[in-house]
């Protein structure tokens, strides 16, 4: 007779010995030190000055101040961290980790609600106080 259960070793071994895998939607995920991870922006801080994408080695970040829009496409993007350090409002910042999946295929755009400060009014010129009064009519 041959062996009953050949298998049966293995089971045993894999039953009392640690998961070769993780535990991963229970258990987050720890990323090692040094980690590039993605760009985030704070939108409320942005002032679309466009540091960061003159900065940017390969071109993945493009700001509109027109359209308000700040925009990274996440395949171009190497983590160099170039544009965080030139950012003037430090409103960029590399997060540890994917990026979220989301809706669109290639970019990630944010509008920025930002508002440029308007120039100030000039204050209307004071009369001289030395100025000649206009003349009264003599009755």
């Amino acid at each position: 007779m041959g062996q009953f259960l050949p298998f049966t070793k293995q089971v045993l071994k894999n039953l009392f010995s640690e998961p070769a895998t993780t535990q991963y939607p229970f258990v987050p995920k720890e990323y090692p030190e040094r980690t590039r991870g993605h760009v985030d922006i704070n939108k409320d801080q942005c002032i679309l000055c466009g540091m960061c994408m003159r900065s940017c080695p390969p071109g993945a970040i493009k700001v509109d101040r027109a359209g308000k829009t700040w925009t990274i496409n996440r395949f171009d993007c190497i983590q160099c961290g170039y544009c965080v350090e030139k950012c003037p409002k430090k409103c960029l910042s590399i997060t540890p980790g994917y990026q979220e999946p989301g809706p669109e295929k290639f970019t990630y755009s944010v509008e920025v609600p930002y508002e440029p400060p308007k120039p100030a009014a000039k204050p209307a010129a004071a009369p001289a106080a030395n100025a000649a009064a206009p003349a009264q009519p003599q009755a």
